[in-house]
């Protein structure tokens, strides 16, 4: 970002900071997973007539900027209505779900949002996740070993993040968010953790291969959960989506065999086979 767009993007954010009282909460909260297809359920509920996105599809408040104020997360939502018309806002942050503080922070600030979540197949989730590191032009984040040398070593990083993050609740671990590609695919837990802060009938659990396969019907159910009309875009489009080489039939087997149980609680927990 040059100097001159970072400027008038600060100069826009104190504007709405200022304003916050008198902005919005959201209404729903996309909280992942990650690589499960947030974008693109965001960017299409983002359309809606009677939806008004977040200034920043992942504003991160429950996970990463936890330490700012309630004022600062309202500033990154519309102003309340003044002229009767009803609509809903949220944000789509995929890290809430795997965060392990974001439920808890999430309930005291918006007891009462529906939250949306996409489940993919966990062996495709933690391959994509994998490339979507390898991918990354610089950074510390950028994962440099091959694939089955990655998932060795998540098992070594991730206990220690997870512990360093219950003994300071503001610790912010790269590792824990970036090098986790087996342990997101472990969904039943978190959801176990959610579902102890809301209640059942604020969450909508989904299945991404279903999602894809008939958006339109997918876009219906997702609709009558939040409680707004009917209503169909143009065109279903797909960003974010990349091509890369395909996982060893091998590697593929092994991580199946991983998930088979964590699969099984999943399904008995969802009351559903998802068939993975």
């Amino acid at each position: 970002m040059n100097r001159r767009i970072k400027k008038a993007y600060t100069a826009r954010h104190l504007l709405r900071l200022a304003t916050a009282p008198g902005r919005k909460l959201p209404d729903f909260l996309i909280i992942g997973a990650q690589k499960c297809g947030t974008t693109f359920l965001y960017r299409l509920l983002a359309q809606h007539p009677h939806v008004k996105p977040a200034f920043a599809k992942e504003v991160h408040y429950f996970d990463l900027n936890f330490r700012k104020s309630a004022n600062w997360y309202r500033s990154f939502f519309p102003l309340k209505t003044r002229n009767g018309r009803t609509y809903i806002t949220g944000e789509a942050s995929p890290y809430y779900l795997f965060h392990p503080h974001a439920a808890r922070r999430a309930s005291g600030v918006v007891p009462d949002a529906k939250l949306i979540v996409m489940l993919r197949n966990p062996v495709d989730r933690a391959y994509s996740h994998y490339q979507h590191q390898a991918k990354r032009v610089v950074g510390e984040a950028r994962e440099t070993l091959p694939f089955e040398d990655a998932i060795q070593a998540e098992e070594k990083i991730l206990p220690l993040e997870v512990s360093k993050m219950l003994q300071d609740e503001h610790y912010i671990s790269p590792g824990h968010r970036t090098r986790s590609y087996l342990s997101r695919g472990i969904y039943i837990d978190q959801l176990q953790v959610w579902s102890s802060f809301f209640q059942e009938k604020q969450m909508l659990v989904l299945k991404s291969e279903d999602v894809f396969k008939d958006e339109a019907n997918a876009l219906e159910r997702i609709l009558d959960f939040l409680e707004i009309p009917s209503w169909a875009p143009e065109s279903y489009s797909i960003p974010n989506k990349r091509e890369y080489s395909g996982m060893s039939p091998l590697i593929r087997q092994r991580l199946g065999e991983y998930y088979k149980p964590h699969n099984q609680r999943l399904y008995e927990y969802l009351g559903t086979d998802l068939a993975w």
